[in-house]
């Protein structure tokens, strides 16, 4: 076997391979040469070369994202280095194991005004869990920083750094290792389990209590604790489409039953208790809801963090939801209320709403959501972009069997379709990207990706610009708002789908739509993409007349 001959190199990878590091991303370069050599070469690894950071590191996020363990992503030094940053930021906000592994020159050629060189150390702290600045000669320092830096993406769900400083020449082999480097076990604390009694009681002398469920992985929360929630009179759970969890009588449409509450719908709607667990919220009026009308206690359960999105925190159990509901429920006794009966009422109510809305409204962003999402395959995957999409598909039922995901973190509309891609490499699932058109176009060198499987496939929703700035307030139909908010424009994506081996395929009312989701979802030879042209000047009519016409 090869190995790079230089011995920090060498240290990093039989580290990685005695921590069960397996899946390395490698953007092509010169300085990092040592790791790609050795990582390439070394059949405990399986490697990716994808040549743009940005998409390099998303990529990296979608295969973590499904395999809950962490990924590594490896660049040559300089600015390269920087365009791992969004994807990092997203790992650390969305709880994904990520380690960056950046080539450096060695510290005698910073900032003398050599080639390629950045101050690489600590370029992420903001966001980094753990910092590892290594020194170029081999060292029991080092090896402990390696060693902690994957302990910790392993026990916080997050990204770290490493920075690895390489002397030239780069390229060099040796038949064997000359180094013996420490691997050193994670020492994981168990959290003792709060006291919960004098919890369960405050909640079992509640006759309101509001369960909100931000995202998740699939089956992370066993089901008989989510039917103990669904099955309780008292208490009414509301779901995100990326919670992952089903019940019957949970809310899965949080905006469609709260946006037309009047000020004494949201005073008799107002929890005693709020329960949170899962990943970042989308639904922006739940938030707005629960910020004027702050509940008593807001308990929060996550072993890591827990963040005052509402402004009324009480109390952060640092434990996994499961051990929480485990140790709760032997305590806690069913209560007559109507709390979860009403809004159960309202629901029917906005469904009949909702389905004759659907049934009149014209070809738009909302209508083709209306007629994909139920087309969606059983046991499938689907990405989903952030802004509009996410949004709309927060409004439309879908099969539960469907696992679904979008990078909530930090909300950016880049790295969807890299995100998507490395999912999909990963879970091997047939897998759906629903992309809007800025999110997509920002992201197209994604396709610029020789692992994308042939089941694989987008729907590209094309409104002509940014459509969720004119559901916002403040939309003035003006040049400078078209311009500059809206980014309006006239482009396809047919020649990218050309370029990259897609077949394409396109539709503009609901009838082609009908045909080309059949046609879509026939071919599985090669990768498709389905752009759907939709009306701009009509998209957020319908949506906004939506809402009113929900009461």
């Amino acid at each position: 076997m090869k190995y790079p001959k230089i011995p920090l190199a060498q240290s990093i990878l039989e580290i990685f391979r005695a921590k069960g590091i397996q899946h390395i991303v490698i953007s092509p370069g010169s300085r990092n040469a040592p790791l790609t050599i050795g990582f390439v070469n070394n059949p405990n690894f399986t490697c990716y070369s994808v040549a743009d950071e940005r998409c390099a590191a998303f990529f990296a996020l979608g295969i973590a994202q499904q395999i809950n363990k962490p990924v590594a992503v490896v660049c040559t030094s300089g600015s390269a280095l920087l365009n791992y940053y969004p994807a990092f930021a997203e790992a650390f906000y969305s709880e994904i194991p990520l380690i960056v592994v950046s080539a450096d020159r060695p510290k005698s050629k910073i900032d003398i005004g050599d080639g390629q060189t950045i101050r690489q150390e600590n370029v992420f702290a903001n966001h980094s869990l753990f910092n590892a600045n290594l020194d170029e000669f081999p060292s029991d320092e080092n090896d402990f920083l390696i060693n902690e830096a994957i302990n910790t993406a392993f026990a916080k769900k997050g990204p770290v750094h490493i920075n690895a400083p390489f002397e030239e020449p780069l390229y060099e082999t040796v038949e064997e290792l000359v180094v013996h480097p420490k691997v050193i076990s994670s020492t994981h604390v168990n959290k003792d389990i709060d006291a919960v009694s004098n919890y369960a009681n405050l909640w079992n002398q509640s006759q309101k209590k509001l369960v909100l469920i931000g995202g998740l992985n699939p089956n992370e929360i066993e089901q008989k604790y989510l039917n103990h929630l669904g099955n309780d009179a008292s208490v009414v759970v509301m779901t995100e489409v990326t919670s992952n969890v089903h019940h019957p009588n949970f809310i899965t449409n949080i905006d469609t039953i709260i946006t037309p509450f009047s000020e004494q719908d949201f005073i008799e709607f107002q929890p005693d208790i709020l329960l949170t667990f899962g990943g970042m919220i989308v639904s922006k009026r739940i938030k707005a809801f629960l910020r004027k009308f702050q509940p008593k206690q807001h308990w929060h359960i996550d072993e890591l963090r827990a963040y005052d999105t509402y402004g009324c925190l009480t109390k952060h159990f640092e434990i996994t939801p499961n051990i929480f509901f485990e140790n709760f429920f032997s305590k806690t006794v069913e209560i007559e209320s109507n709390y979860q009966k009403e809004l159960l009422k309202i629901r029917a109510l906005r469904l009949e709403k909702h389905v004759d809305y659907l049934s009149k409204i014209p070809f738009t962003d909302l209508k083709a959501f209306d007629i994909i999402l139920p087309k969606l395959k059983s046991k499938s995957q689907l990405q989903i972009s952030n802004s509009s999409p996410i949004r709309y598909a927060q409004l439309i039922s879908m099969n539960p069997t469907i696992e679904v995901f979008c990078n909530r973190g930090t909300s950016g509309i880049d790295g969807s379709t890299s995100t998507a891609i490395g999912a999909a490499t990963a879970s091997e699932k047939p897998t759906v990207l629903i992309a809007g058109d800025i999110g997509f176009l920002y992201d197209s060198n994604a396709l610029w990706n020789n692992y994308i499987p042939k089941n694989f496939k987008i729907i590209l929703m094309n409104n002509g610009g940014g459509g969720i700035f004119r559901i916002l307030p403040g939309h003035d139909e003006t040049p400078v708002f078209n311009t500059f908010f809206e980014t309006s424009h006239c482009l396809t994506a047919e020649h990218l789908a050309k370029m990259y081996g897609f077949e394409y395929l396109t539709a503009s009312n609901e009838t082609t739509l009908e045909y080309s989701l059949e046609a879509m979802f026939a071919q599985n030879e090669k990768p498709v993409l389905l752009e759907v042209f939709t009306p701009t000047l009509e998209n957020d009519k319908v949506l906004l007349q939506y809402f009113r016409e929900l009461v």
